[in-house]
């Protein structure tokens, strides 16, 4: 038997999202602070930067989560690496390079509690059965999965995709039944969300974070010329047609600044390479 006390009946602490096994946890306040970092922390909470985790309910049922996303687990939980053999190994080395994802993702099992480690990013929790035959999400985004959810890497269906789109040649997609825990740039309440039916979208920038693996995602020039893209000042933009839905963050940091045309790239991109993935999940 588990007794957790102060904590999910701690004020500070509220559930901000439910999904399958997840439930985000976002501190109301940064109680742990010290004098000199009062008054950042005062402004931070002010504005909506906040800590957050992941609990992850298990009863005889499983989970994955990001290599070194862990902080603590209470019951009997058993972790494993969710590695079979070293070819296993391999083509999660290469899932890991192209995705900006971590070579490993560790499978925790049983009944108990898994609580992730807190972090300063918005957390959403997403129901993967609910995005058709899979959901595809833009680099570094995975946290936390059930163990249900299938990953596979998609590639896009020209290079012209990759080479002006901003969004890499190979991205991670989920499929099957499960929840899955994403970590965002923006919070839920300003993320847009687009259902197309048999329809089209066109985006300047990268500000998709996540897409219907049915939609077909091609880059092409916003107006039917060249010249006229240019004349224009959009150039290329991103274009996602058929049935689907589109997770939109149209205030990305980077999208508000003049001059600059969409988001900032993400310091995680699927430019970084096989060693750098294998150095990133060793030290984790």
């Amino acid at each position: 038997m588990i007794q957790i006390n102060n904590f999910f009946n701690n004020p500070n602490i509220k559930i901000t999202e439910k999904s399958g096994p997840f439930a985000v946890l976002e501190y109301v306040g940064d109680l742990s602070n010290s004098p000199y970092d009062a008054q950042n922390a005062y402004f931070m909470q002010k504005m909506n930067i906040r800590k957050r985790q992941v609990v992850c309910y298990l009863d005889s049922s499983s989970i994955k989560l990001q290599a070194g996303a862990m902080q603590w687990m209470a019951g009997a939980v058993e972790m494993q690496s969710g590695i079979k053999n070293v070819g296993g190994f391999l083509g999660n080395l290469v899932k890991g390079a192209v995705t900006g994802e971590s070579a490993v993702k560790p499978i925790y099992s049983g009944t108990g509690y898994v609580v992730t480690e807190p972090t300063f990013r918005y957390l959403i929790a997403e129901d993967v059965a609910s995005w058709g035959n899979g959901v595809v999400i833009d680099d570094g985004l995975f946290l936390a999965a059930e163990a249900s959810v299938q990953e596979k890497i998609v590639s896009r269906t020209n290079v012209s995709s990759a080479l002006l789109g901003g969004e890499g040649l190979f991205n991670l997609c989920l499929s099957g039944k499960g929840s899955v825990v994403l970590e965002t740039p923006v919070p839920r309440e300003e993320l847009v969300e687009v259902v197309l039916q048999d329809d089209v979208m066109k985006i300047d920038g990268n500000m998709a974070i996540a897409w219907s693996k049915d939609l077909e995602f091609t880059v092409e020039k916003a107006a039917k010329s060249l010249i006229g893209s240019g004349l224009s000042g959009e150039g290329f933009v991103n274009v996602y047609r058929g049935t689907g839905k589109i997770l939109m963050a149209p205030v990305m940091t980077g999208s508000v600044f003049p001059n600059v045309n969409g988001p900032e790239q993400k310091s995680v991109s699927s430019s970084h390479g096989i060693a750098k993935t294998l150095k990133n999940s060793i030290e984790l």
